[in-house]
């Protein structure tokens, strides 16, 4: 995903279905870094796709809320683990980032 523009942090809740054989089926709650809550909504599912055995036709979205920063006018550090792909696997990696939301250190790193 590029990042366009700043990102925000929204909190994204969802569930499977209810059947007949599951009538009150766990929630599975992310935080997901999106421009908007559409696509934050589209990344839920994809990263739940990946986790577990449902996708979007099996399933239904309970919640979708931005998540605000608490002290947006003071500026902290963000330290960030993050994995990627380079030609010679996969690397983890940790940095650091100085801003006043967590959305802007997060839109830094992309």
């Amino acid at each position: 995903m590029k990042a366009k523009g700043v990102l925000k942090e929204y909190q994204v809740i969802g569930r499977k279905l209810p059947s007949e054989k599951e009538k009150n089926p766990p929630l599975f709650k992310m935080h997901i870094f999106a421009p908007d809550h559409i696509v934050a909504k589209s990344r839920f599912w994809y990263f739940l796709r990946q986790l577990r055995k449902f996708k979007k036709a099996t399933g239904e979205i309970v919640s979708v809320k931005r998540i605000l920063e608490k002290t947006p006018l003071k500026v902290k550090n963000f330290g960030i683990w993050l994995r990627y792909d380079s030609r010679s696997g996969t690397h983890n990696m940790y940095r650091e980032y100085r801003d006043l939301t967590v959305g802007g250190a997060v839109t830094q790193c992309y």
